[in-house]
């Protein structure tokens, strides 16, 4: 793949560059671009995962391998996506893969408690500081809607309070969906602290829980502020609601999941992601005064079914990256090779001096138009995003996979070398789209 001819023409407008862009995709992958149609004969626009779909199509990809993608038309990638975080521990890891070798050769669906679970849910006890008891679940969106419907049980409250643009799974997604469960949702702005604390405390008794990442991930890597997730924990402990942190994405970032390094104690927080070793995988966990209304033992005891929720091959891929690879001693590091990687790309926006900006923390970024960082996704989604789409084609012809919405999310086999790359095809970028980007920004 080749980068965008810096031509006069082609950099006119943001439209034009964008369909230049276009073009030289579309010729570049004339594989993916006829899988895609056949696709569309059985699922709609060849597509069964909307976040994956971008114009004019999806690459194809055959396989993967360490930080590496290969798809059906040749090209090599080098993987900046990392399944949106749950590809940490790349395509190809020895450990993992002998997990999951392990649990296929003493069988599976067994159909009753295995030795993996109990020790897999003591370590998730041991790693994250205010989980006290943990069920497992098959998926985040799984894991917040067993979270939600917990907190409604627990408080006999029926509302629930999320921030406009959030994102907590498939059937959570408060940017404008029409298919949310049906709960009774109260809106707040995300980082407005005593907006959402006034409303927390004017709903009183009828909140049963406030939702929360306490860094957005999918609206756009930005940090919530020490100042609002105070505010939220101190109202919700004032008028006796659940602080629930939707921790699916965010438990990478420091050994203790992020409210372990903020030192904040929700009373609800839910996994996913990474943790199953890059498997299905989800978990909600928290008080033990909550958790064990599921214990099957006890009178009147709440139901939580899951024909997979134990399955083994997750159990032993999770329990084996956890113990064997993503250690607390190697979250610091890391993350910290993510600041870096944030830090070059913040300055090689400002050496130009063009309006763009990179947010996130430690392993998850995401660029954004504009001089300042957004505060909320509503203001991130808010800006010009067809400037994101035009990077999006430009970097994959470079040979670097992001997100379409421009996230960035490390994984462990990428080497200094990998990380030089992406900064190579990110300045190349901006000289490139420098007109555009001017415009797109202003």
């Amino acid at each position: 793949m080749t980068t965008a001819p810096n031509t006069t023409l082609a950099n006119a407008t943001l439209e034009a560059a964008y369909a230049e862009a276009a073009e030289r995709y579309r010729a570049a992958n004339p594989n993916s671009a006829a899988i895609d149609v056949e696709a569309q004969a059985s699922m709609p626009g060849g597509n069964t995962r909307t976040v994956l779909h971008y114009h004019p199509f999806p690459v194809r990809f055959a396989r993967g391998e360490g930080a590496r993608l290969y798809d059906v038309d040749g090209h090599e990638l080098v993987d900046f996506l990392g399944e949106y975080t749950a590809g940490l521990y790349g395509h190809s890891e020895p450990v993992i893969r002998d997990a999951i070798k392990l649990a296929a050769d003493d069988g599976w669906v067994l159909g009753g408690p295995n030795v993996l679970e109990a020790r897999f849910a003591s370590k998730l006890v041991e790693r994250f500081p205010a989980i006290e008891r943990v069920r497992f679940t098959n998926s985040g969106t799984e894991a917040n809607m067993m979270a939600l419907v917990a907190a409604r049980a627990y408080t006999g409250r029926d509302k629930v309070m999320v921030f406009r643009g959030a994102y907590h799974g498939g059937v959570l997604y408060f940017a404008g969906s029409p298919l949310n469960a049906p709960f009774d949702y109260v809106m707040a702005d995300y980082n407005d602290p005593e907006g959402a604390a006034e409303i927390i405390r004017r709903e009183g008794d009828r909140l049963a829980a406030v939702l929360v990442e306490p860094m957005c991930g999918s609206g756009g890597c930005i940090q919530g502020t020490p100042g609002f997730l105070g505010a939220l924990r101190s109202a919700t402990t004032e008028t006796g609601a659940l602080l629930i942190f939707d921790e699916v994405m965010t438990s990478r970032l420091a050994p203790g999941g992020l409210h372990g390094d903020l030192a904040i104690t929700p009373d609800l927080v839910t996994l996913g992601k990474y943790i199953g070793g890059g498997l299905s995988f989800g978990a909600f966990g928290g008080r033990a005064d909550i958790l064990d209304r599921f214990d099957p033992r006890q009178p009147g005891a709440w139901p939580h079914a899951g024909t997979f929720n134990n399955n083994v091959f997750t159990m032993s891929a999770g329990l084996a990256g956890l113990t064997q690879i993503y250690t607390p001693d190697t979250v610091a590091p890391f993350n910290a090779a993510g600041d870096r990687l944030r830090d070059r790309l913040n300055a090689a926006i400002q050496a130009r001096g063009l309006p763009m900006v990179v947010t996130g923390r430690g392993s998850m970024m995401t660029a954004h138009p504009g001089e300042a960082a957004p505060k909320a996704p509503p203001e991130a989604s808010g800006r010009n995003r067809r400037l994101i789409d035009l990077m999006h084609l430009d970097l994959i012809g470079a040979g670097i996979y992001t997100a379409r919405r421009g996230m960035v999310t490390l994984s462990l086999p990428m080497t200094g070398a990998d990380h030089d790359r992406m900064v190579g095809a990110f300045e190349e970028f901006l000289d490139t789209r420098s007109r555009v980007i001017e415009q797109a920004g202003a």
